[in-house]
């Protein structure tokens, strides 16, 4: 057995990529985008077809509109590939206005809802602020279901379980980026590998803590680095995991076992623990690591959206 399919014994594979034409050879349950990967999907010369029909289709109508219409077709078109769910994100400039997050988010079910698509096969990803997280509380109310992205501190993993939301994308690549930056020539690779390496020890403390308490909001490991890192997570609830990643575990035999259960979880001794507010910014300002990626994150997803919206203009 490949190392992709004995993963799949112990976790969700999800497929992160715009595009669509890789995701049947890995055969993944769900499907993540964002605006970086559908921007590098709509450059590629058999995606520039769904681009020109989508702004040809919807010609006159407000550029934010042809976005989300845009970001609909290719979750359609990955939907038609896979039996579960695909994420769809707001966008990223309206990461910390609730009631605009909200009603963007319900556009874009309308729009899946058009389409023939349940909702139940549709999570829509926002940035975890303060601001997107109660966004999301308000949507879950509303019967539809979150994937709170951009999540590097614990305190965001907890604010995000009390908001009840559906799933939550801890970036274990980007940590592991951020503190092998920050500690330079004194970095030792082989020191802070699998279980040491610093995003899959955040991940890992966000799954007991959530398993501990009976907090129902899936953990989905995301941004990964090496193979190493993903093997580290096996028995998260989910894995999301880019095409390269991929064929890298498919291609590999060695062995893989299950490094999260929830009855481990159980049995430690872990503290329960709510933030309101102000103790969530305060988390947030004391966590430098957070506060860099979530803050350059949102920029980079902005950047990018900008990019898309010059696409659609032109």
């Amino acid at each position: 057995m490949n190392q992709l399919d004995a993963l799949k014994l112990c976790s969700t594979v999800v497929a992160d990529t715009g595009d669509f034409q890789q995701i049947s050879g890995f055969q993944p349950q769900d499907a993540t985008t964002n605006p970086s990967l559908i921007l590098k999907a709509v450059q590629m010369p058999a995606y520039q077809q769904l681009l020109q029909d989508t702004v040809i289709s919807h010609n006159g109508a407000p550029l934010d509109e042809v976005m989300d219409r845009l970001l609909v077709h290719f979750g359609c078109r990955i939907l038609a590939l896979i039996p579960g769910r695909v994420s769809t994100e707001v966008d990223a400039r309206l990461s910390f206005d609730t009631a605009a997050t909200v009603a963007r988010a319900q556009r874009i079910m309308e729009l899946y809802r058009h389409e023939g698509i349940d909702k139940a096969r549709v999570l829509i990803k926002i940035a975890a602020t303060w601001e997107g997280i109660e966004a999301a509380a308000q949507l879950e109310r509303q019967g539809i279901h979150t994937n709170l992205t951009l999540l590097f501190s614990f305190a965001q993993a907890v604010a995000c379980g009390d908001a009840g939301v559906a799933l939550i994308s801890p970036f274990v690549g980007r940590i592991y980026d951020w503190h092998k930056k920050a500690a330079g020539a004194q970095w030792d690779e082989s020191a802070r590998a699998g279980a040491n390496d610093p995003g899959v020890q955040s991940v890992r403390r966000i799954y007991h803590h959530y398993k501990k308490h009976g907090i129902a909001t899936e953990v989905m490991g995301a941004s990964f680095r090496n193979t190493g890192q993903i093997i580290a997570l096996a028995g998260c609830d989910l894995l999301t995991i880019s095409p390269e990643l991929l064929a890298q575990l498919q291609s590999s035999h060695a062995p893989v076992h299950s490094a999260l259960k929830p009855e481990l979880s159980k049995a430690m001794d872990l503290p329960e623990l709510h933030l309101n507010q102000a103790q969530f910014r305060f988390a947030m300002n004391e966590d430098t690591m957070a506060s860099d990626k979530l803050a350059e994150g949102i920029r980079a997803f902005c950047a990018d959206t900008r990019k898309l919206d010059a696409l659609l203009s032109a």
